[in-house]
């Protein structure tokens, strides 16, 4: 039994996303919180005070949001025994007595044709405030990205980790249309709300994966009715195709400066992995093997390539070390040994990990690859895990898997405690990619 992507190996995940892709598509993403931790740290988040009736729920965001990390545990609006809106408000003893470790409140004001969002942060035991600010808003659209700053603050300042409540989610969906199956290339917040499509197309689409400043995405196409590598700004929406050689063209990923494409091409014969200098088009070739070379992911500091290879006759992750102008340092060296399939493999922000996917008995699962130990812990209990990808923070681990026959996407704490489900109420969503910080 193979994985459906190894390899991308098209035809194989072609046959895969003819069968799952039955159903009408629903928008956004709904979230559902599927395992918490026992130790979340308790926390109240009090209904902002406003001079109006405000379009969005501020603390509501925050309180989704800090849930969803799955270190803390929010007080269910119904409890809070008073809704003080600044610090002077507060009787610290109240709070205390429910169990509460901290508390956040604050105001929204109106300010012509904007607002200012204000709030603070205080640790109820030591009874003083932790953390302030007051955050300017443009307009009535900017005041959930308002509150997801607020988070990443309040997160930041009592984890020591900033937060990735800010960032956003790219995927792509199917469903049914008039003259036949329609794919969407989508981004939305990492909430699953502010869902915007970034591309239409009647053949599917595959791979996308963020620049490292956020401001472009490089996916695979069908649209000539083959497999092409395009560049898209995600602000304006022009691209440009950058990989149509003869053969494969897939598995685009960015290297860490930004200025390089390495991806998968057979226009040799077989799927080796290429670097494509996007300024010049300029290609250069990095392995050579009579196997499936596929799925390369840099390193953060740019002086390793990992990659999934059948050369020693299962799918395994090789690494290549590169010099500081992305030349090759001697053969590949594999990493992976337990297990007869382990593939798709990234880097945490840290460099120190891998994700990838991983087969245990009959089912594909996400695990964790310790680079130095080579320790293998497999984080997910599902059978059809892929497309691994990590969050700016490195905390939590996004991927794709199946359900009762469609496919959904679930999030992971990179410590296997917190998991949230990011699922459509009908059609399929796959092929997730987390972005950078963006603010």
């Amino acid at each position: 039994m193979s994985h459906p992507i190894f390899g991308r190996r098209l035809p194989h995940y072609w046959g895969v996303l003819l069968l799952l892709l039955t159903a009408n598509l629903e928008a956004r993403l709904q979230i559902e919180i599927t395992a918490g931790v026992e130790s979340a740290v308790p926390i109240a988040i009090v209904p902002f005070a406003a001079t109006e009736a405000l379009p969005e729920d501020i603390a509501a965001i925050i309180s989704n949001d800090l849930a969803r990390s799955g270190q803390f545990a929010p007080l269910a609006a119904a409890k809070l025994p008073a809704r003080p809106s600044e610090g002077s408000d507060i009787e610290f003893e109240q709070w205390r007595t429910l169990g509460v470790d901290h508390i956040v409140v604050g105001q929204v004001s109106r300010g012509g044709e904007g607002y200012t969002v204000r709030f603070q942060l205080f640790d109820l035991h030591r009874g003083r405030q932790l953390t302030g600010y007051a955050l300017p808003v443009g307009s009535a659209s900017g005041l959930r990205q308002a509150a997801h700053q607020v988070s990443d603050l309040v997160y930041e300042q009592l984890t020591g980790i900033k937060g990735v409540f800010n960032t956003h989610i790219i995927y792509v969906t199917s469903h049914d249309g008039a003259k036949g199956r329609v794919f969407e290339l989508k981004l939305a917040d990492s909430d699953g709300f502010n869902e915007k499509t970034i591309l239409t197309s009647s053949q599917p689409l595959l791979s996308p994966a963020w620049s490292p400043d956020g401001k472009q995405i490089a996916y695979v196409s069908f649209e000539g009715k083959r497999s092409e590598v395009y560049l898209q700004d995600v602000a304006r929406g022009s691209r440009e195709k950058i990989a149509a050689f003869e053969g494969l063209n897939s598995a685009p990923t960015f290297s860490p400066d930004g200025r390089k494409l390495a991806l998968t091409l057979s226009k040799d014969g077989n799927a080796e992995i290429y670097l494509l200098d996007i300024a010049t088009k300029q290609l250069q070739r990095l392995t050579r093997s009579y196997a499936i070379d596929t799925e390369p992911a840099f390193s953060p500091d740019g002086r390793t390539l990992v990659f999934t290879s059948d050369r020693g006759g299962q799918p395994q992750i090789y690494r290549l070390r590169l010099d500081g102008s992305y030349r090759v340092m001697g053969r590949p060296e594999r990493l992976t040994f337990e297990g007869s399939y382990n593939a798709s493999a990234v880097f945490a922000p840290d460099g120190k990990q891998l994700a990838l996917v991983h087969r245990y008995r009959e089912s594909f699962r996400i695990a964790l690859l310790d680079i130095e130990s080579y320790a293998l812990r497999i984080l997910t209990d599902s059978s059809l895990d892929e497309s691994p990808a990590f969050a700016a923070n490195g905390t939590m681990i996004i991927y794709a898997t199946e359900e009762g026959g469609r496919g959904v996407l679930q999030v992971v704490a990179v410590d296997g405690g917190a998991r949230q489900r990011l699922g459509l109420a009908q059609g399929d969503v796959r092929e997730p990619a987390w972005s950078p910080y963006l603010y």
